[in-house]
C-alpha cells in the first residue's frame, strides 16, 4: 500500500483548520487503498491553531503536527513538512481550502500513469482578488520567466504532488533564501498542470497583503536571476556614455562659440540624478550581499518547540 504525505502549512488559520479536516477525512475515507499522513506545520500562530491542531491529532490517527518555536514563515514550514514526510507521494496544501482536497485522486491518477514526477496545479482566473493585485501576479510571472531559469506557470500553486525522488530533490537544496515555486521549476522533473477554478477562502483572513508578495516575488527575483545585478551595471556605462558626451558637448562649444559654460541649477539636476542612480545600484548589490550573508551563517530553516511524534526532526 503507497503512502501519501500531506503538508499543511499553518499560520493563524484556527477559523479554518477544522472545516479542512472535515474535508479530508473525506478524501481519506475515499481513497482507502492508499495510507495517509497529514502534517500540520504551526507556523508560530497567534491565535488557538495549536490546540486545534492538537485535537485533530489525537482524533485522526494518520494526523501528525510541529510547532515552531515562533514565526519562520511558510517557506521554512513547507521544508519542515518535505524533511519529516514519509509519503510515497508528498503534497503541499494550504488549510483554507484555496487547494481543493476533492482534487487529489485525480491528482494521484495522473501520477500513478507514470508519465509525470509531479502534479502541480494553477489557477485559470483570478475572480475575488484585486484587480492591482492581478496585473502585478501576472507581470511577475512574465518577468521572472524571461530573466531566470525557473519555469513558472501563471497562476501556479504551491498545491502539488510529487514523487518522492522529486523531494528528496528539494530537500537536497538547503539554501536560506526560499523561493518553491523557483526551486519546483528549477529542479526540472515531468510535471503536469491541473488547472482549476479560483477557490476563495472558506473562512479567516488571508496573510498576505499586497506589499508582503511585493516583497516575496523580488525575493524570487534575487534568488533566481542575476538579471538585477546586470541593470545596474548598464545603468553605470549608460550614465558614464551620456557624462562623456556632455563633456564633449562642452568643450566643442567653448572652443567653436567661445562661450561660457552656464547652468549651476542644471548641473545640480545632473548631480543628483547620478547620485540616485548611485545609490540604487548600491542598493541592489546590497540585496544579493545580505542574501549572501544569510547562507554563510547556516543558521536552520526552523526550529520546533512542540511536535506529536518523536521521529520528527526538531531542527532543520
Amino acid at each position: 500500500m503507497k503512502k501519501i504525505s500531506l503538508i499543511i502549512p499553518c499560520y493563524n488559520e484556527e477559523a479554518c483548520l477544522r472545516l479542512f479536516d472535515v474535508e479530508m477525512a473525506k478524501i481519506v475515507e475515499q481513497m482507502k487503498n492508499y495510507e495517509f499522513e497529514i502534517l500540520y506545520i504551526n507556523d508560530g500562530s497567534k491565535d488557538d491553531t495549536l490546540n486545534v491542531i492538537r485535537q485533530i491529532s489525537k482524533r485522526r490517527s494518520y494526523a501528525h503536527y510541529l510547532s515552531f518555536s515562533r514565526n519562520f514563515g511558510k517557506e521554512a514550514a513547507m521544508y519542515a513538512g518535505f524533511c519529516n514526510a514519509t509519503g510515497d507521494y508528498v503534497a503541499v496544501m494550504d488549510a483554507d481550502l484555496q487547494d481543493p482536497p476533492a482534487i487529489l485522486p485525480e491528482m494521484i491518477k495522473v501520477l500513478e500513469s507514470g508519465e509525470y514526477d509531479s502534479v502541480a496545479t494553477r489557477r485559470v482566473d483570478r475572480e475575488g482578488e484585486p484587480p492591482i493585485r492581478s496585473l502585478f501576479a501576472k507581470i511577475f510571472y512574465r518577468l521572472i520567466n524571461k530573466i531566470s531559469d525557473a519555469d513558472i506557470v501563471d497562476g501556479a500553486r504551491d498545491y502539488r504532488l510529487m514523487k518522492r525522488e522529486m523531494v528528496e530533490a528539494i530537500v537536497e537544496m538547503g539554501e536560506q533564501n526560499r523561493f518553491s515555486k523557483g526551486i519546483f521549476g528549477w529542479i526540472g522533473f515531468r510535471t503536469y498542470w491541473y488547472s482549476f477554478e479560483n477557490v476563495e477562502r472558506t473562512a479567516g483572513e488571508t496573510k498576505w497583503s499586497f506589499w508582503k508578495l511585493l516583497k516575496y516575488s523580488m525575493d524570487g527575483i534575487i534568488s533566481f536571476s542575476q538579471m538585477p545585478l546586470s541593470i545596474a551595471s548598464w545603468m553605470g556605462m549608460g550614465c558614464t556614455g551620456v557624462s562623456l558626451l556632455a563633456i564633449l558637448f562642452i568643450i566643442v562649444k567653448k572652443m567653436v562659440f567661445g562661450e561660457e559654460v552656464q547652468g549651476w541649477a542644471s548641473n545640480m539636476c545632473v548631480m543628483v540624478f547620478i547620485g540616485g542612480v548611485q545609490l540604487f545600484c548600491l542598493g541592489v548589490i546590497g540585496q544579493y550581499i545580505g542574501k549572501t550573508y544569510v547562507e554563510s551563517k547556516k543558521r536552520p530553516h526552523y526550529i520546533v518547540s512542540e511536535c506529536s511524534d518523536g521521529k520528527i526532526k526538531k531542527v532543520g
